[in-house]
């Protein structure tokens, strides 16, 4: 078992930079982390994790900074009433003996109340009511996150695709489903409508490209058209997130 996750850490990966380059990385030079997207990360990942629970546990931070620890793979998030600074040079004692790392450009220590902060693609902090201007403490996709479904949408209408559209349009579809199905916790009324529009213009450019129309297109493809007529899934349409009550939960 060792010698095959240390073939899994030897394994050279390709890579595509922002300019379409590809490149190799990894290999037998390399002396630290895993390959991203290897199979053996999460694996390692968790078994590192596992340990660090544990030690959260045994040694009481929770109980003695009202603390709680969120993981999901090698992320985390300690959210601490108080001595958050205390907390985050334990973390980072602790990984330190076991040889691992905190990525520091992503730790830091905010007053999640007054700063907000990214975990897992969602933006958690202090927000404001469009409609009221309240300000409330929750949760919203993440400026990455909306930017990165939007170049996905651009990758599937790149120009000189010859694809038949119903292709085109299921496998939009599918990314922009999954998209939606994820970010549906939340405040994420603005972000689906900025998705929505985004579906619609570069659909509409696509379109006009495709069939050599003059001008902008928005005669020939309307909003109603491509969200209608031609099967594009708009991420409003998605269904939201909702909250069990605890009656029901307990049913």
């Amino acid at each position: 078992m060792l010698h095959l996750i240390h073939m899994w850490l030897k394994a050279p990966v390709e890579e595509t930079d922002e300019r379409g380059h590809r490149r190799m990385s990894g290999g037998k030079k390399a002396t630290r982390g895993t390959p991203q997207g290897g199979v053996a990360s999460p694996l390692l990942a968790n078994i590192y994790m596992h340990r660090f629970i544990k030690a959260f546990r045994k040694y009481g931070l929770d109980v003695r900074y009202d603390a709680v620890l969120v993981t999901y793979a090698d992320d985390f998030v300690v959210l601490c009433r108080r001595a958050a600074a205390e907390v985050l040079e334990t973390t980072r004692r602790w990984m330190t003996s076991i040889g691992l790392a905190l990525n520091e450009t992503k730790t830091r220590v905010c007053h999640a109340r007054c700063e907000p902060f990214d975990f897992l693609g969602y933006t958690f902090g202090p927000m404001y009511s469009p409609r009221t201007g309240g300000r409330y403490n929750g949760a919203r996709p993440s400026k990455q996150a909306v930017a990165s479904i939007k170049d996905t949408i651009r990758r599937r209408l790149r120009p000189g695709n010859q694809t038949p559209w119903e292709v085109v349009a299921r496998d939009l579809n599918r990314a922009v489903r999954g998209w939606a199905a994820y970010f549906s916790y939340g405040s994420v009324t603005k972000a689906r409508h900025d998705v929505k529009l985004h579906v619609y213009h570069t659909v509409r450019r696509f379109l006009r490209r495709r069939h050599k129309v003059a001008g902008s297109g928005y005669r020939q493809f309307s909003i109603q058209d491509v969200f209608g007529n031609l099967s594009v899934l708009s991420p409003e349409s998605c269904p939201r997130f909702v909250r069990a009550s605890r009656a029901h939960a307990l049913t």
